[in-house]
């Protein structure tokens, strides 16, 4: 799966990560709906670091369409309470 984090890059995250992605992701939608900051900041940085350690960066010559796009690392809390709701960046 290829995986975009917003201002940084394309990652080609293996398929077997998925479930872990998504489980990732729905820990973030639940801390935002639980209004808790310290647990967002927590679950989403994992969530980058798994792209990060576990996917290969797509070359600059390469571009591929994004299965799943994750927001910038810089993202705050009140934005993330735009983007992590419902059933995610990651549909069930």
């Amino acid at each position: 799966m290829i995986v975009r984090i917003s201002t940084e890059g394309q990652y080609r995250l293996p398929d077997e990560f998925a479930d872990r992605l998504n489980d990732l992701d729905n820990d973030v939608v639940a801390a935002v709906e639980a209004g808790d900051e310290e647990r967002f900041g927590e679950v989403f940085a994992q969530l980058l670091e798994l792209v990060r350690a576990d996917g290969t960066p797509l070359g600059e010559d390469e571009l591929e369409e994004s299965d799943v796009i994750l927001p910038p690392p810089d993202l705050t809390f009140d934005e993330a309470g735009v983007q992590f709701t419902g059933d995610g960046l990651i549909p069930d």
